[in-house]
């Protein structure tokens, strides 16, 4: 099948970004103005952000966050003598990764009736889902795309949703969850000679990079392959030395499970159009979110330009070797005749083929606050529209950030609290997160502000153990609340600080 997913159809590019990291290559200069419309794609002087590697997490943190684990077990014994009232409903999760094996590549017109309720019910719910406050702007207008996202990428609460787990064809934004996978394995210094096995089943029409059989390339030069031009060619390279392709996609719908994106699965790992390859916006923010806390991710996808290794000549025998310039293809980033680079923009990565039309996932920060937006198949056929309708995205959240009552959460990995950085993070990384958070676990400060004996609230008609076993389990939920906020914020960014003139 004809892939559209070639740098020039698929629509991204990078600059102006949320970098916290220094870029792979230096700026060539401020790109000129655009001619973009409003406020997300007018002209600005591109900024990035540096890394501060988080303070190692104090005692009292890590002694709670072991203490909640505990009080979880003994919470689950205690809710067994509780009545069956008090429970919360447990959200149903989408249908497992292997039912979708069966659904066709190209999707219906309209998203199902009900959809996974993978962080809230209202998730799962067809249709634009926001609840706005007073003073919150409206939503933007004429947007087109069949599923979006905006949420904080540090508290994980969705601040509005489109269709958030509609399943369709993700295109190259599969690649984030490739990356994150696969980015640990390889020190990013490792050589590899290409054979012309590792670029068999390259699909045709796929956006590529360059490689060439025969010559060699470090695990650096491949990964900019892969997120600057998202080089089908090069993920094939990285897969095959990963073990080979198969066992790659099962390694990478072992990782979406693991992070709870239960909408995900994978076919290709490049994101190439195939039966059965489905993720959601809600999936695609789940993977940029998990990828962004790695050093290396962050860098690559917030790279705008770099140098890539070209083929080698021999003259009066001697070798020598080229280059050329490749660009990211992340039109936030970099921008485009029609469109300026989006102020605070760090990534992420975007796509495009025949079934799934225009993908993109973008992190953006501004005013110390760190937003994620993902957009999924505009119908409206305008060059671009999957950018534009990103950057009416971003523009509405950072201002409505605040003013509206979130609709959902980003969970966060199953296991979450014992997991560790993957490779290429500094240390303690994960452990701090940006300003603007911290409004996950203030509900559970002041639990019971009356003084009313919490056994006295669940009524007298219960036995005296039942109430009894219901007063320490509602002690240990305000525990276990401030317990899962430690663990919530092992994953957001870290601290973003000054913007780099």
């Amino acid at each position: 099948m004809t892939q559209l997913h070639t740098p020039k159809a698929s629509r991204n590019q990078e600059r102006g970004r949320l970098s916290f990291m220094g870029s792979v290559s230096p700026s060539r200069g401020r790109f000129r103005d655009r001619g973009g419309e409003g406020g997300g794609t007018s002209r600005r002087a591109p900024g990035t952000f540096r890394l501060v590697p988080a303070p190692k997490m104090p005692a009292g943190r890590r002694s709670l966050l072991v203490t909640s684990a505990t009080l979880v077990s003994l919470a689950s014994s205690l809710a067994l003598t509780a009545p069956a009232a008090v429970a919360a409903p447990t959200p149903t999760p989408g249908p497992s990764a292997s039912a979708s094996a069966s659904a066709s590549a190209r999707p219906t017109a309209t998203p199902p009736a009900a959809m996974s309720t993978v962080g809230g019910a209202r998730l799962g719910q067809p249709g634009t889902q926001v609840q706005l406050a007073g003073g919150a702007p409206v939503l933007p207008k004429d947007l087109t795309a069949r599923s979006w996202i905006v949420a904080d990428a540090e508290s994980g609460q969705v601040l509005a949703a489109h269709n958030a787990h509609w399943r369709l064809p993700p295109a190259s934004t599969l690649k984030m969850l490739f990356a994150d996978t696969v980015l640990p394995r390889f020190p990013r210094t490792q050589t590899h000679q290409v054979t012309v096995q590792d670029l068999a089943g390259v699909g045709s029409g796929s956006s590529m990079v360059g490689i060439k059989e025969g010559e060699t390339y470090t695990v650096h030069d491949l990964w900019l392959g892969v997120f600057l031009r998202s080089g089908n060619d090069a993920v094939h390279v990285l897969s095959a030395m990963n073990g080979g392709v198969p066992a790659t996609v099962q390694e990478m719908n072992a990782h979406a499970e693991e992070l709870q994106a239960l909408d995900t699965h994978v076919i290709t790992p490049d994101g190439y159009d195939a039966p059965g390859q489905v993720s959601s916006a809600y999936d695609l923010t789940l993977f940029a979110r998990s990828g962004l806390q790695k050093k290396d991710f962050r860098e690559y996808c917030s790279t705008v330009r770099a140098k890539f290794p070209g083929a080698t000549t021999t003259k009066k025998g001697k070798s020598s070797r080229s280059s050329f310039e490749i660009q990211n293809t992340n039109r936030l980033l970099a921008g485009d005749y029609d469109i300026s680079q989006y102020p605070g923009i760090a990534g992420v990565k975007n796509g495009n083929t025949t079934n799934a039309g225009a993908t993109f996932t973008g992190v953006a920060e501004r005013g110390g606050r760190v937003l994620l937006v993902t957009v999924m198949n505009p119908e409206k056929p305008d060059h671009n529209e999957v950018y534009k309708e990103s950057a009416a995205l971003l523009d509405w959240g950072f201002q409505a950030a605040g003013k509206v009552t979130p609709v959902g959460e980003l969970v966060r990995p199953r296991g979450g609290a014992g997991a560790q950085p993957g490779a290429g993070d500094s240390a303690g990384e994960s452990g701090q997160a940006g300003g603007g958070s911290g409004t996950t676990g203030g509900a559970g400060a002041s639990a019971n502000p009356s003084g009313t004996p919490v056994a006295a609230a669940t009524g007298s008609g219960h036995s005296t153990g039942v109430g009894t076993a219901m007063a320490v389990a509602a002690g240990l939920m305000v525990l276990l609340v401030g317990g899962a906020f430690l663990v919530n914020r092992r994953w957001p960014l870290p601290d973003l600080v000054r913007r780099r003139r």
